[in-house]
């Protein structure tokens, strides 16, 4: 493996940085995604000098693109990390042959993703078939391939069985908290150190912290890297206010990608890069299912990123 246990761990109580696929029309602009990888790699500010996590995942519109075109997403972020950092990449667990397929394709690039993360199962199903046929679809890509999962959690019905997997897997390695600040604890207090607990909704992340979640997912480290990154120092030292006043400066524009809905959570982070005008990341004109923002919108996070374009670098 590239990275071993407890160094992985480590690495992932850090900002998650998930770039937006940018998109030409309706093309995806590879080069651009290039780019983009290209700015969080040289724009680290993480605190001793920790390595990027790098993930494609669900603000990078897995749903809505080909297994073919995120094998190439994770191929060309691979290559631009260089051997350097953390590869994270996600997968929909259904159908699973089909997300097995995929896995099979990630885990031959020459750089293979560190980990894996399972994103929230569709369909009918049952909490206890979930953690059946995951625990059954962990243990048999560990053995075939050495992977190693996070589990995305977005459904309070099915804590109980999540929490029974992360212990009894040995390739589960942790959880990524995908509902609100009430399920960080059980967790936390459910799993040992030799798991992890993540806060997956965004940059407002103090609160998880100071409940035990380690790093946080970011959506909009790909404009303003190191507002992300030092939140994240800060947690790491348990200086919650200094976090919280970062948090405080960027929360404008976290609530237009959290309202109604999340309906702007892509949208609004490639309006705040095409607004800002910085020729070192790309932003796009749109992608499947997720316009431009109307025009108000763009008009308040125009507004709002004249305040954080200082974090940009």
């Amino acid at each position: 493996m590239s990275i071993e246990m407890p160094e992985l761990l480590d690495a992932l109580d850090s900002v998650i940085s998930i770039p937006l696929i940018p998109f030409d029309g309706s093309r995806i602009d590879y080069d651009g995604h290039a780019k983009n990888v290209d700015y969080f790699m040289r724009n680290n500010n993480l605190s001793g000098g920790r390595p990027r996590v790098v993930s494609i995942a669900g603000t990078s519109l897995v749903h809505h693109i080909a297994y073919r075109d995120q094998v190439k997403l994770l191929d060309i972020a691979g290559q631009r990390m260089d051997g350097q950092g953390v590869l994270m990449a996600a997968l929909a667990p259904n159908p699973l042959p089909e997300a097995t397929a995929l896995l099979n394709q990630l885990a031959a690039l020459p750089r293979a993703p560190d980990v894996y993360l399972i994103m929230p199962l569709s369909g009918t199903y049952g909490p206890v078939g979930l953690y059946e046929t995951l625990m059954q679809f962990a243990e048999e890509e560990a053995q075939r391939h050495g992977a190693r999962f996070l589990y995305y959690y977005r459904r309070p019905r099915d804590r109980e069985q999540i929490i029974r997997l992360i212990q009894d897997s040995p390739h589960v390695i942790g959880v990524k908290i995908g509902t609100n600040e009430d399920d960080v604890l059980p967790f936390v207090e459910a799993l040992d150190d030799s798991k992890i607990v993540i806060w997956g909704i965004g940059d407002r992340s103090t609160a998880a912290a100071e409940m035990g979640a380690r790093g946080h997912t970011s959506g909009i480290n790909i404009v303003v890297a190191r507002a992300s990154d030092e939140i994240n120092n800060a947690q790491r030292r348990r200086d919650y206010e200094a976090a919280r006043q970062i948090e405080n400066e960027i929360s404008p524009l976290e609530d237009i990608r959290f309202m109604e809905e999340r309906a702007y959570n892509y949208s609004a982070v490639m309006e705040a890069i095409n607004c800002s005008g910085f020729d070192d990341v790309v932003g796009g004109r749109g992608g499947p299912f997720n316009p431009r923002v109307p025009p108000h919108i763009a008009r308040d996070i125009e507004r709002i990123m004249a305040s954080l374009e200082h974090y940009h670098y």
